[in-house]
Formats: structure tokens, sequence, C-alpha cells
């Protein structure tokens, strides 16, 4: 499990080291990257921002449900490949916001902020349960439990950076 979290610590490191021509590769002319530019409530950093939060929690919730959901079938590989593409859509859909915005650099970094703190929240839970981890029943041995913590924080606070990276920090190319 720990070679897994590595690999995609590696893979996330790699793709935030090459973000600039993996963010040129999305083309200006894509459907969504219009639209958003089009909505009038777009350029404004916090609706925006609003929006990335709540694309963020979807993204999310909806990688639970579906990995909540695959628990019931013992397929082993499934999971994992459920996870490079939730992590795969996430970026996709970070490149799109980042492409649709034409707002100043500042309110840029605003917005991915505001989008980006999901994660953050998120991390922030996971390590309160951490610290307040408790055996349900004497006896009990939580360390798998806290594994499954500390992963989960590692994971959100990757999360929580590469999509300040890709929303906030990235320049597009002109």
């Amino acid at each position: 499990m720990s070679l897994i979290l590595f690999i995609g610590l590696l893979g996330v490191l790699l793709v935030l080291f090459f973000k600039n021509p993996i963010i040129n590769m999305i083309g200006e002319n894509n459907k969504i990257v219009h639209k958003l530019q089009a909505a009038y409530w777009y350029q404004n950093h916090w609706l925006s921002g609003l929006f990335l939060f709540l694309v963020n929690a979807v993204l999310f919730f909806a990688t639970i449900a579906i990995l909540f959901a695959l628990l019931y079938l013992f397929i082993p590989i499934v999971h994992i490949l459920v996870m490079f593409f939730a992590v795969f859509g996430s970026i996709l859909l970070w490149i799109i916001i980042n492409k649709a915005w034409q707002g100043t650099k500042r309110n840029q970094l605003k917005m991915g902020a505001i989008g980006s703190s999901f994660y953050l929240l998120l991390t922030f839970v996971f390590l309160i349960w951490f610290i307040t981890l408790k055996p349900s029943y004497p006896g009990e041995d939580t360390f798998m439990e806290a594994i499954g913590l500390l992963f989960a924080i590692i994971v959100t606070s990757v999360a929580c950076i590469t999509c300040f990276v890709f929303t906030g920090c990235s320049r597009r190319k002109v």
C-alpha cells in the first residue's frame, strides 16, 4: 500500500514539474473553457473560487461513493484505476478552470486559494480525526485506522497543493 502511495506521489510531482506543457496540451477551443469565459459570474474570483470548491467537493464525494460501491465487488486493481481516473479528471478540470480565467493574477491566486481550501479543510478534518483516535472498546487495535487516516492526510494535502498550483499559480500560454 505504501508503494502505491509513493508511486502516486511521484506521479503528482512529475505532473507538477511538467505542468506547463500539460496545461498547453488543452487548447483554448475547449467547449467548457468557452462556456466558463462567457459566464459573467466566472470572472469574479469569489464566485469562481466557490465554483472550484464545489467542483472539488463533487469530484471527491463521487470518487468516495464509487469506491464504496466497489467495496462489495472483490475485483482487485479496480479501486486503483478509479483513483487514477479521479486524479486525471481532477487535473483536467483544474486545467480547464485555469484556461477559462481571464482576470488578474492576484484574483487568480485568490480563486485558486478559495477552491483548493476544500482539500485543506479535509486535511484538517482527517488530522483532527487522527489526533483524537481512540478505541471503541478496550483492547481494540486502531493501527489500521490510523494508517488509513495518515494516507488520507497525505492524499488531501497533496490534492490541495496540486489544485492551488494548477488553478492559482499557473500562467496560460499567450
